[in-house]
Formats: structure tokens, sequence, C-alpha cells
């Protein structure tokens, strides 16, 4: 939640729907379209670069086809990442995440970094994400999420007290009593599992609920009027205009 109360819009992998995701031209368009938030995805390269893109591979945001894993950054950054969406955006490369960092340290944007690490484990992968919070001082605005859960809990043993966020698809019973048994602070589950039991249950227990990927004008309405701290969407601009348009 804003200060005010109101749900928070995190632009997913930035303003995906009307700019290649992941991308710096996707989230400078989701800040312009007055998004407080920004979600996006971190892979590591071969030489343990953390990079912001949301496959294993680079198949299908780029004109290159490998993992990542086996990908240097040098390598990586000479790819198109952005003429698939439109080639408009020809020759957008793969950020790394320190200049996403370095972009948003000039903003008040809250960032939802997700660690992609449910299969390719990448050692190490929640320090070198740490180090780069703590050198541009952007720990009182960075929430860690993952589906790897496991993950979460070495994020946590690394920093008691940057936030974290369990992502989960599933209809979880009182999934509040889950996060809080990891120690992870907040709630980022598939919209359609977001039902109203859940939203009062975690509201309760004092949990904030995220859900995600929330594009239907109709779903952003009934979940800022359940009281979401936040939603992430594709389209951060509708979702700004119907947080606003219902005074919540």
């Amino acid at each position: 939640m804003n200060k005010n109360g109101s749900t928070i819009i995190f632009a997913h992998r930035g303003s995906a729907g009307t700019h290649p995701e992941n991308t710096m031209p996707a989230f400078e368009a989701g800040l312009e379209a007055g998004a407080e938030g920004l979600e996006c995805d971190i892979q590591l390269t071969k030489d343990l670069v953390p990079v912001v893109i949301h496959d294993e591979t680079v198949n299908r945001t780029t004109n290159g086809q490998a993992w990542i894993k086996d990908l240097t950054y040098e390598e990586i950054k000479r790819l198109d990442a952005g003429s698939w969406f439109s080639p408009k955006f020809g020759g957008v490369s793969i950020p790394t995440l320190e200049q996403l960092f370095e972009w948003a340290a000039g903003t008040s944007l809250t960032l939802n970094v997700e660690l992609k690490n449910g299969i390719v484990r990448y050692p190490g992968i929640e320090k070198i994400v740490l180090d780069l919070v703590y050198a541009y001082s952007l720990e009182n605005r960075t929430i860690i999420s993952s589906f790897n859960h496991y993950s979460l809990v070495e994020v946590r043993r690394q920093d008691p007290d940057i936030e974290t966020a369990v992502l989960f698809m599933e209809g979880l019973y009182e999934p509040w009593n889950y996060a809080g048994n990891i120690k992870a602070d907040g709630l980022h589950c598939f919209f359609p599992v977001a039902v109203p039991e859940l939203l009062v249950g975690a509201r309760k227990a004092n949990m904030p609920v995220r859900p995600f990927t929330v594009n239907e004008e109709e779903t952003m309405q009934n979940l800022i009027k359940g009281g979401c701290a936040g939603i992430i969407t594709d389209w951060p601009e509708k979702a700004v205009h119907v947080r606003n348009s219902s005074g919540n």
C-alpha cells in the first residue's frame, strides 16, 4: 500500500503490454505511466552478472539461441532484445540489474526483484543481488520474491530485514501462515487464487497481497476493492486509471 492506503501499481517486467519486457524502455514507460513499482526477473550469466530477463534462455525475447547460464555478459549485451516485440525497438539490449538499479535509484519506485532460480539454481544469486541492493541504497524499497522458497530462506538468512515475498500459483489454504513460517513478508499469488478468503485472512494477519499478472479492468477493480497492497500488471497506465477512478 501507498502511504495514503491506496493499492500500489507494479509494472510487470516494465510496461510489458506496450514495450519489450524487461528492457529499460519498458521500465521507463512504467514510470511514465504512473506506476509506483516495477517487477523484474533476474538470471545469472556464465560470468555471474545478474541480468534482467524472464526466461532461462534468450530464445523467446532476443535474436539469439542459448541458455543464459552459458553466455557471458559480453555475449548477451550484443543481442537484440527489442525487435521481437516491434521493429521500432530494434537494438534494445538486455539490461543488467546494476543498470536498472542505477536508473531506479533516481526515482521513488518500489522494486520487486524476482529471483528466477527454480529451473537453473544459480548458486550465490542471493548474495550477488543483495550486494547490488546495498550498493545503490535500495534496501527500503526492494522486495525480493521467488518461486524458489529455499532461496527466500537464504535471502532472509543473509539479511533479516529486507522484504521478501513468496510467489505461488496454487489455491493454498491460509498461505500467510506458511509465509510467516519462512519469515517472508508478503504473498505474490497468481491472481485467480486471490479469493476473498485469502484477502480477508491475509489482511487480518497483516500480510500484504500483490497478485500477478492482472490485466483486465474488472479484475483490477475487484482486487483493488478487496484491499490488495499491490497489483502486478502488464498495463500500468490502465491500472493506474482504474485505481484512481475507484478512489482506492
